[in-house]
């Protein structure tokens, strides 16, 4: 088949889990033979011609904060229309309001979406009331929907009556290796509690930061994530925060595979989320993982991380602090955490239920 992918930033992913989801899904089907095309903007994928076998295609976009994504997918659906493509695959919400032009044209269209965007804080009231309504277009436009959760296949079931299909995120088993250059940073393995992902307020940054400073550890906290377009926010976590906390910018590659094989434990404290990648990488590299109690982070981890009550900086404190004092229990649940990403979230096995979609059965 010939297939488009639309709606992410590009690959190869440096952050965003929709990014690293398309870069895992779109290489793992040209290895296939597939014939992927992948939609891409210049500021954020640097290199030209393929990656991994899957074909890049760079177009312009607005790049504002609210510009930015709906400008790239228009741009992008006008440019699919003359590749003569199979299947056309649209990820999040925004994006999927445009997946009936393509269906239109002939093609068969999907939509993925990893989460409800308008939840958590990040969209002003605007943004927020359009992409409410594009739940509406998720679910009615394209040939098939997806989700990345059995949270989000109950909620949209319910809310509008359209059978959608699940079909969750995936994850490799991580790299282990001895983390060697981490003390650029002032840590050393075992010495720091670590946090991967976007700084905003969706992802509960601030309770993590309060809560950490609250409980009782001598280690460190690291910050591993950039803001994206809103700094304003890491501005303010910074302003709270004092020396133990350490903010590394956005970080991947060799570095933050030993970030994760150097960390004590990974707190992830999400409000709102659909299926967190960084949350498998952290399982899949065996750490034992700090979440927020919320379903969609309880759906991934099963019995096999520590929870806290969302949004509440004290009850995580106190997790924290029971975990930092004990070391043979932090050591058992990071193997529960890795025997159940290679149960539940191998990549192949999601790639062929992806690959029945696009033929429609």
């Amino acid at each position: 088949m010939r297939i488009a992918m639309i709606g992410q930033k590009g690959i190869p992913a440096s952050y965003g889990g929709i990014e690293k989801h398309v870069e895992e899904v779109s290489t793992l089907l040209a290895a296939r033979g597939h014939d992927v095309l992948v939609y891409c903007r210049p500021y954020y994928t640097t290199i030209d011609g393929e990656y991994r076998g899957a074909k890049l295609i760079k177009l312009p976009s607005i790049k504002t904060r609210h510009l930015d994504c709906a400008s790239h997918t228009l741009i992008a659906t006008v440019h699919v229309l003359s590749m003569k493509v199979d299947v056309v695959h649209y990820h999040a919400l925004g994006p999927s309001a445009l997946s009936f032009v393509p269906r239109m044209a002939g093609a068969r269209t999907i939509v993925t979406i990893h989460g409800l965007d308008w939840r958590g804080g990040k969209w002003g009231r605007l943004p927020v009331w359009v992409l409410r309504r594009c739940e509406f277009a998720a679910t009615h436009f394209p040939s098939r929907t997806v989700v990345v959760s059995k949270i989000l296949k109950q909620y949209f079931e319910r809310k509008y009556g359209r059978d959608v299909i699940h079909i969750p995120n995936g994850v490799w088993v991580g790299k282990s290796v001895e983390p060697r250059n981490i003390d650029k940073y002032g840590v050393s393995k075992n010495d720091y509690y670590l946090f991967v992902g976007r700084l905003g307020a969706e992802k509960g940054c601030h309770v993590l930061v309060r809560g950490f400073l609250k409980a009782q550890t001598k280690r460190k906290l690291v910050m591993g994530g950039s803001p994206h377009l809103n700094v304003t926010y890491e501005d303010y976590l910074k302003s709270i925060a004092d020396e133990r906390v350490i903010f590394t910018g956005a970080i991947y590659g060799d570095m933050l595979t030993e970030l994760w094989n150097g960390a004590y434990a990974v707190i992830h404290p999400s409000i709102t989320e659909g299926m967190s990648l960084s949350l498998l990488e952290a399982m899949a590299h065996g750490r034992c993982v700090i979440v927020s109690d919320i379903p969609e982070n309880l759906e991934v981890t099963g019995d096999a991380a520590l929870a806290f009550k969302v949004g509440d900086e004290n009850d995580l404190a106190e997790v924290i602090s029971t975990i930092d004092r004990d070391s043979e229990k932090r050591a058992v649940m990071g193997q529960k955490a890795l025997n159940r990403v290679k149960e539940a979230f191998d990549w192949n096995r999601i790639v062929d239920r992806l690959e029945q979609v696009y033929r429609g059965e």
